[in-house]
Parts: structure tokens; C-alpha cells; sequence
């Protein structure tokens, strides 16, 4: 083991005890398919994955803001995530630290794991003992790796159509899943999936850097059920945007993102709601009412919240427009 890799593991306490790389204790074979990736654009990186195993996204996918993104898989240590973060945290590249983690494993040859930087610098490892079929593809600011697969086609196809797509980063990594299930993915079935985005950097505020940190732990269809979950995120992320827009008194601004969302999730009442409450304040009290309507007729307690918005000035009507808000009908 080299110096530097004998000092990072010791700094970070996992050179002795229970837990450190080469543990067979803290193995668990989360047999899977997965994603890192680096977004030029935005400097954005992200994770994401679908195993047939519980909660797949509690110790495959790993990232911090301004630092890199990791997936750890096969028989996973867990602790190459953190490790590996640390490593890009103390300058190192993704190459110097996969290789310490894989000098300090005795159990290497059953591991599978993909490093991205800040930098779009990649780095990947499938072990020789990884189970049939197995492998990996490193690209340009990106990796994809499987193993337990149907087919030994899983990778290719990932890279393809991840190179291929089209749109955010969440879109081409959830393009690179769906890819990966067309090629029969994991010969076992699905159970769960994840996608952890952070930005490129750390600004000290997670709720700012964690971009998107979705979960679908138990499902019949995890991959359907985490575009859904990445859908509302993003209807919700307008819904933010609009909460913010009201706060600096912006009507116009919440109106438009409230629109967005309730056009990215039309079945969601509160997001009509907030449109209405928008419209409302910005004085389109015509075009407010049809919303109202369609909020109360599917939930009436939205009616008892109404008036209780006006002393606080989250609505901002007059008292004779509060009234024809009240009965509005559909």
C-alpha cells in the first residue's frame, strides 16, 4: 500500500476495525446496473442505479457537491462511497483513488465501482470475480458498469443511448437505465432505484447543493416509479420557485411557475391551489375562480384554509372578492 493511501485511510478511520475495505462483514450483494456522470454544462454529477435488492440507493450511490460522485456495487463495501469522496476531497484524482481503495481490499476481484469528479474525470473497476455477466464502459465524463445481468449487452446499450439523449442530467441518466432494462437488466427482476444529483460546487448549503436525491426502495416497477418521483420533483421545483417569487411579492413570477408545476402534474390540487392563490393576488380574480372550483370540488377543507390566508397576506383580496372566491363552483 502506498504512503498516501496508508495516510488518507488512517485520517479517515477506517485503516483498523470493523468496516474497512476488505471487511467481508459490511459486503452485500447488491448485484445491479448503474450510472455516473459528469454534466459539462452545468458542472452538475450524479448517480443513479436499479438493483433487485432493497433499498439499493442507501449503499450504491454516493455523492458531494463540488467533490465527485460514486456507485459501489457487486459484493458493495459500503465504505468505498465515503472513502472515495474523501480521497477527491484531499486532491486526489479518480484514478489515484480507486486504485487505494482496491490496494487496501483484499476482496477486490468481487467488487464493481465507477468515480466522476468535478473535473469530469472518470474512473471504474469490475472484479474478476464479479458474477456473469459483468462489466463496465468508461466514456467521456461518464461511466456505466452492471453485473448479475441477462445479457452481456447492459452496458453498451447504457453508454449508447446516454451519449444519445437529450435534455438534464436526470433525463440521460434515467435514459440510461431504461436502456439497461430493455436489455433485460438484472437476471433476477427489479426491486429499487435511485438518482443522487449535486451541483458542481459546494457552496455550504445542502439543501442548495443536493440537487436531487430520489428513492424508490420496494417497487414492482422502480424505474417507472423513479421517472414519476423525477417528474414531481421537478413540478415541486417550480412550486419552490413560485414560493419564493410570492415572498419577494412577484405575483407575476409565482403565477408563471405555478403554472409550471400544476402543467407538469395537473392531477396535484395544492399546485392548482397556489396558481389560483397567485392569479388571485395578481388581481385576476376571473381567472382564478375556475381553479378555486376545481380545488374545492375535489377536497373542501381547501375552502376552510382560504380565509385563514388573508391576515397573514398570503392572499390578497379584497373582502368582496374573498366572497366570490368562497362560492366558487364548478
Amino acid at each position: 500500500m502506498s504512503a498516501w493511501v496508508f495516510g488518507t485511510l488512517l485520517l479517515a478511520g477506517w485503516v483498523a476495525g470493523p468496516g474497512h475495505a476488505g471487511d467481508p462483514s459490511v459486503s452485500r450483494p447488491v448485484h445491479t446496473y448503474s450510472i455516473v456522470a459528469f454534466d459539462p454544462e452545468t458542472g452538475h454529477m450524479g448517480v443513479a442505479v436499479q438493483s433487485h435488492w432493497f433499498s439499493v440507493g442507501s449503499i450504491v450511490t454516493w455523492a458531494e457537491a463540488g467533490v465527485g460522485a460514486v456507485a459501489t456495487q457487486s459484493l458493495v463495501d459500503p465504505s468505498y462511497g465515503p472513502l472515495a469522496l474523501e480521497m477527491l476531497r484531499a486532491g486526489r484524482s479518480p484514478d489515484d483513488a480507486l486504485r487505494g481503495l482496491l490496494e487496501a481490499d483484499t476482496a477486490s476481484d468481487i467488487r464493481q465501482v465507477a468515480i466522476v469528479d468535478a473535473a469530469g474525470r472518470v474512473a471504474a473497476h469490475t472484479g474478476d470475480r464479479c458474477i456473469p455477466e459483468a462489466g463496465h464502459i468508461v466514456g467521456d465524463g461518464f461511466s456505466v458498469q452492471a453485473n448479475l445481468m441477462e445479457r452481456n449487452t447492459v452496458w453498451d446499450a447504457m453508454a449508447r443511448e446516454y451519449e444519445s439523449a437529450e435534455g438534464d442530467l436526470a433525463e440521460r441518466l434515467l435514459v440510461a437505465l431504461e436502456a439497461a432494462q430493455r436489455e433485460k437488466g438484472d437476471i433476477r427482476g427489479q426491486q429499487s432505484a435511485a438518482i443522487l444529483i449535486v451541483s458542481g460546487k459546494n457552496t455550504g448549503r445542502p439543501w442548495v447543493d443536493r440537487v436531487m436525491d430520489l428513492r424508490v426502495e420496494d417497487h414492482p416497477d422502480p424505474l417507472g416509479e423513479l421517472r414519476r418521483l423525477v417528474q414531481l420533483h421537478r413540478a415541486y421545483a417550480h412550486m419552490n420557485a413560485g414560493d419564493a417569487a410570492m415572498e419577494h411579492n412577484d405575483t407575476e413570477a409565482a403565477e408563471r411557475e405555478y403554472g409550471a408545476a400544476e402543467r407538469l402534474n395537473p392531477g396535484n390540487l395544492e399546485m392548482v391551489y397556489w396558481h389560483a392563490v397567485a392569479l388571485a393576488n395578481a388581481g385576476k380574480i376571473e381567472a382564478s375562480l375556475p381553479l378555486f372550483a376545481k380545488v374545492f370540488a375535489g377536497d373542501p377543507n381547501w375552502r376552510v384554509l382560504t380565509p385563514r390566508l388573508v391576515p397573514p397576506g398570503f392572499l390578497s383580496v379584497s373582502p368582496e372578492d374573498l366572497e366570490r372566491i368562497l362560492n366558487a363552483a364548478p
